[in-house]
């Protein structure tokens, strides 16, 4: 079982800047394909980025490629989201998930466990 807290969301201004955290409380955290997705109110959820388990590759939304930065620290057991130029169109509840030897998929069904969710509002 792998449980996942995120934190790190909170209200911001167009072109401001956030990073998101998510530490996952699992032995072997080295093992798991870890990714982040992001729900804004009557839409589906949406990938945004992914990191495979060996950290040799990272995906990204073409929406926010260029913006956001995914990375890990295995030894924290944790997988970070840079924002950079924030829009008010990423305002969504951001979800972080793991995905054991993964390989970095965008659809959601690939992922076996799910954080509670950070709220993220960028205003205009």
């Amino acid at each position: 079982q792998v449980q996942l807290v995120e934190s790190g969301g909170g209200l911001v201004q167009a072109g401001d800047s956030l990073r998101l955290s998510c530490v996952a409380s699992v032995r072997t955290f080295s093992s798991y394909t870890m990714g982040w997705f992001r729900q804004a109110p009557g839409k589906e959820r949406e990938f945004v980025a992914a990191i495979t388990w060996s950290a040799d590759s990272t995906y990204y939304a073409d929406s926010v490629k260029g913006r956001f930065t995914i990375s890990r620290d295995n030894a924290k057991k944790t997988v970070f989201l840079q924002m950079n130029s924030l829009k008010p169109e990423d305002t969504a509840v951001y979800y972080c998930a793991a995905d054991r030897y993964g390989s970095g998929s965008p659809r959601t069904v690939k992922y076996n466990f799910w954080g509670q969710g950070t709220q993220v509002t960028v205003s205009s």
